[in-house]
């Protein structure tokens, strides 16, 4: 069963939902962006008899603490920080692999590539760190990236609207009746909080800084060789299918499965998704929910 759990660091509330034995391999779910640890709904429990699951949410989402663009500086490094702060010092964790898709590649990437003898192995799912990655999606970011004004934030504002986060969810999936609207709906109604879009658009200009740190997250991929296990959802419209092949570069045993999903991966393949988990990580195969 999946339990909830706060932990105030530093002041603020980071919120978690914990699951399995807690002498099972942990396994921390890192979300992306508009969603939070409610993306692994499907996946914890079929993965909970084995594993031990970490799924919290980032400050600015989902129960975690929201204050304001004035009382909080939302940058990826600050992010880090508070998970750093609850993966170490509340949970007590050593050694822990990790599950990152979108936004939670630059926070996994940032504490698996400073606390490398931490990280045991890595699942990614449409979380890059290549630039061949970089879909055309994103090229409204540049202006606004080389020049922050109004001019350049409103079409970057159109990332918060409601159609903007079902697409997100519903292109490219093989069947898009099998989406729930719980999922987009959800998000939604976090991303409309009083303040919100402020907190969103001073993370999707910090985003930059994550282009600059792909380098040295390579880097990491080179020296420490993590296991890493690539699940991608190839109709993805933001994260290619190159970026996914570029990991093989750096990582020349990583296994890599196309799935023919999109961004959302684990809204239309959580079990075969968590199957692979399963054998890559260690554990039996998937029990059916």
């Amino acid at each position: 069963m999946t339990t909830y759990h706060n932990s105030v660091i530093e002041g603020l509330n980071v919120f978690y939902r914990e699951a399995g034995p807690k002498e099972g391999k942990p396994l921390v779910l890192l979300h992306g962006f508009p969603s939070s640890s409610h993306m692994f709904r499907d996946l914890i429990p079929r993965l909970a008899d084995t594993f031990h699951l970490i799924a919290p949410d980032y400050i600015g989402f989902g129960y975690s603490a929201h204050p304001s663009v004035k009382e909080f500086s939302y940058t990826f490094d600050n992010l880090a920080k508070k998970l750093e702060a609850l993966l170490f010092g509340t949970l007590g964790l050593k050694r822990f692999s990790i599950f990152v898709q979108d936004y939670g590649a630059p926070v996994g990437f940032r504490i698996a590539s400073q606390h490398p003898d931490s990280v045991e192995g890595v699942v990614v799912q449409n979380g890059n760190a290549y630039i061949e990655g970089v879909s055309e999606a994103f090229a409204p970011f540049k202006p606004f990236w080389d020049n922050r004004t109004p001019e350049t934030e409103a079409p970057i504002r159109s990332m918060l609207t409601a159609e903007m986060t079902k697409f997100q969810y519903t292109h490219g999936a093989k069947d898009a009746s099998k989406i729930s609207p719980d999922s987009y709906t959800f998000d939604q109604s976090f991303l409309n909080r009083p303040g919100n879009d402020l907190v969103q658009l001073n993370l999707f200009h910090d985003y930059q800084l994550n282009v600059m740190l792909y380098p040295k997250w390579q880097e990491y991929f080179r020296d420490k060789q993590p296991p890493t296990l690539i699940t991608w959802g190839k109709n993805d419209p933001f994260f290619t299918v190159a970026g996914a092949e570029a990991f093989l570069r750096d990582l020349p045993r990583a296994e890599l499965h196309l799935l023919n999903t999109g961004h959302f991966a684990l809204e239309e393949e959580s079990e075969t998704i968590a199957n692979h988990i399963r054998r890559f990580l260690g554990g039996p195969p998937t029990r059916r929910v």
